[in-house]
């Protein structure tokens, strides 16, 4: 596929609603770099018109809760929203990881602390996950995570993080 052709490919599955592009058969590959544990994972997570169950075992076990040790269900459609958000902004560097799954205790140890942690988390169901990309500014990050109504946005520019998650479409 030449340059300008895959371009349009993927400006058109880009302006596709997510439930559209997890229909797609084209494989998905994501990059990852938790912050807190220093591991790092690429890996291929759908192909052929599947979830790789071994990818996703994977990335449950990369976005662990990191204070615990506990590893929780990451939603597949989390995956694919992030992989929209690679698409959308062009990035080829890893999402860099500050929480992906988080297990009651230690949401609630963290709502204890702050009121800006929710009482049922969407991450305590793997549906949920605090990211920023090296190369796009976390405005822009945002912007692209809002254009796609995927779920929930969260801006965090303080912390230096974007929270999204496939939740209701909503924005912080």
């Amino acid at each position: 596929m030449s340059t300008l052709p895959r371009r349009r490919f993927i400006a058109a599955l880009v302006a596709l609603p997510l439930a559209a592009r997890a229909r797609s058969s084209e494989p998905r590959v994501l990059a990852f770099n938790h912050l807190h544990t220093g591991e790092r994972l690429e890996l291929e997570y759908f192909s052929a018109g599947a979830y790789l169950p071994d990818a996703l075992g994977a990335v449950n076990h990369l976005l662990r809760d990191f204070r615990s040790g506990d590893v929780g269900t990451i939603d597949p459609a989390l995956l694919d929203l992030l992989h929209a958000l690679r698409e959308r902004t062009g990035t080829h560097r890893p999402f860099q990881i500050i929480s992906g799954y988080r297990s009651p205790a230690t949401n609630q140890m963290l709502h204890e602390r702050s009121s800006g942690v929710a009482t049922k988390s969407l991450h305590m169901s793997g549906q949920a996950i605090d990211i920023r990309l090296a190369d796009v500014p976390l405005a822009r990050l945002r912007d692209a995570a809002l254009a796609l109504r995927g779920g929930g946005v969260g801006f965090y520019p303080g912390s230096d993080f974007v929270h999204v998650d496939t939740g209701r479409v909503r924005a912080w």
